[in-house]
């Protein structure tokens, strides 16, 4: 009876323990897929217990997580998110597991039901010696993290998948105090989050609540996950700088519109940057042409086939002569007149601008080449006349320089004032003429005539060549403040062009 006994009781134990490991290992089997979770011999230390979406109990290691205060699913689901991110907005209604996001983690979640309501654990494995100081460790790391990124001087903030910020620093929390009307988690910049880029980098501008002041950033997005990491850099000045170089070069635009000499500036990779109107006008360039920013060899060779530039002798030349028009402009040392089949004449200077860039003028100087021709036309005209005469012709300026003078005068006086880089003055002038000519206190008032400027009228006087001939002097002003003197002979039998025969 007894032994029968004792083998009922070994059975119902045997029972009880088969029924207890069967159930363990239906548990363990529930389990995340992957992952090796040593048996649980104490309490979770985090457990919570839920009706709806509020928790109604907690363990102590729960509360003190939670700061003592009640909260909802929501709040809790924010503090685990990071490690579990697969957990539900909302409590789920059944039994389900969530693992964590790293696979060395084998940390997961359970939520069970329990009659009407719902219980979240967290379980774990025991911690360990290592496991603290590693944790402790990690722990002085994140703190340093902490300060770094929350004192960062420029916005930093994560967005989840519905590009809700659940994360910011102290420079992204101030930005939204400036933000009207402002929504916790609503994001401040129009920074989409959908998308197929891994990192994007966009430019966003934020105004102020009172609308009357503006902040650009350029904000700097990667991909973590489901989530998306945001970084912003203020960039107010660079595009306020932006602003007033494009309104400078506008200003600069507008004014050499109205200039007749054609302008080009070439930048550093020498491609067109900047030109006028009148450079359509001068070059007969097509404004598609010039706006598509033609480089700079482009841009001669368009002139060269249009006729607009000299024709070079060899094409090869012509390439190499480009090369040394570039390094001259460079170098401030270009200019040359450009005479064009078509009879125009042009002037081309280059100049060097800051950063490397090239500026060329295209000034047409046709009226002014044609101008010069006339007037040194009529000058050899008026000379050829004048050389004709017998009497010795010399006229000075107003400031006493010999100007002008004849064949008759270099006869007369042996002098060529043409032939010397100085220039002659009325006293050197009068000096010649002492030399050849007998004394005359005539010569001193001569000279005080020229340079003076007032009260002027013609009068004349006489001198003796040292050859013995008489000369009759006239001195008559003209325009401009200046003095002809007229030299004639009065010996009827010795013109002045045989003086030189008869000179002492």
């Amino acid at each position: 009876m007894i032994e029968t006994y004792d083998f009922l009781v070994v059975c119902t134990a045997a029972a009880i323990t088969a029924i207890i490991l069967l159930s363990v290992l239906a548990r363990g089997n529930d389990r995340p897929a992957g992952r090796h979770h040593p048996r649980q011999d104490v309490e979770p230390a985090i457990s919570v217990l839920l009706k709806d979406d509020m928790i109604v109990d907690a363990t102590d290691e729960t509360r003190d997580l939670m700061a003592g205060k009640n909260i909802t699913w929501h709040d809790l689901v924010a503090s685990l998110r990071a490690r579990f991110p697969s957990l539900p907005d909302h409590v789920p209604r059944e039994r389900q597991l969530f693992s964590s996001a790293k696979p060395d983690d084998d940390g997961y979640i359970e939520v069970d039901k329990v009659g009407s309501r719902m219980r979240l654990t967290l379980c774990d494995r025991p911690a360990s010696s290592a496991d603290l100081h590693q944790l402790r460790s990690a722990q002085s790391e994140l703190d340093l993290l902490r300060v770094a990124l929350g004192k960062a001087p420029n916005p930093i903030w994560k967005s989840d998948s519905k590009n809700r910020t659940d994360w910011s620093n102290n420079a992204y929390d101030t930005l939204t105090a400036s933000v009207e009307s402002y929504q916790p988690g609503a994001p401040i910049f129009d920074v989409p989050s959908n998308g197929l880029e891994h990192m994007r980098t966009r430019r966003t501008c934020l105004t102020s609540a009172r609308g009357d002041a503006q902040r650009w950033f350029d904000i700097t997005s990667a991909q973590h996950g489901a989530s998306w990491l945001h970084f912003g850099i203020d960039v107010t000045a660079v595009v306020r700088a932006e602003i007033a170089q494009r309104n400078f070069v506008q200003t600069l635009t507008k004014t050499f519109a109205y200039l007749p000499i054609g302008l080009a500036i070439f930048d550093r990779n020498r491609q067109l940057a900047l030109f006028n109107p009148a450079l359509i006008d001068l070059t007969q360039l097509s404004a598609e042409f010039l706006s598509g920013r033609p480089n700079l060899l482009s841009f001669f060779d368009r002139l060269r086939e249009g006729r607009m530039m000299p024709e070079p002798k060899n094409y090869h030349g012509w390439r190499e002569q480009m090369a040394d028009l570039v390094a001259a402009a460079s170098d401030d040392r270009y200019s040359e007149t450009w005479s064009l089949a078509s009879g125009l004449t042009y002037k081309v200077t280059g100049r060097p601008h800051p950063d490397g860039a090239i500026a060329f003028l295209f000034e047409d100087i046709s009226a002014e080449i044609s101008l010069t021709r006339r007037f040194r036309s009529e000058l050899e005209l008026s000379q050829c006349v004048i050389d004709t005469l017998d009497d010795a012709i010399a006229i000075f300026s107003q400031n006493g320089v010999l100007s002008f003078s004849n064949t008759a005068y270099r006869t007369l006086w042996k002098s060529d004032p043409d032939s010397s880089f100085a220039e002659m003055t009325v006293v050197d002038a009068t000096r010649q003429w002492q030399e050849l000519c007998h004394p005359s206190p005539m010569w001193g008032e001569l000279r005080d005539f020229v340079v003076q400027g007032h009260d002027r009228a013609a009068w004349e006087m006489r001198v003796t060549h040292r050859n013995g001939s008489q000369i009759l002097c006239q001195i008559t002003p003209v325009s401009g403040g200046s003095t002809l003197v007229s030299f004639a002979c009065e010996t009827p039998t010795l013109p002045i062009r045989q003086l030189d025969t008869q000179s002492v």
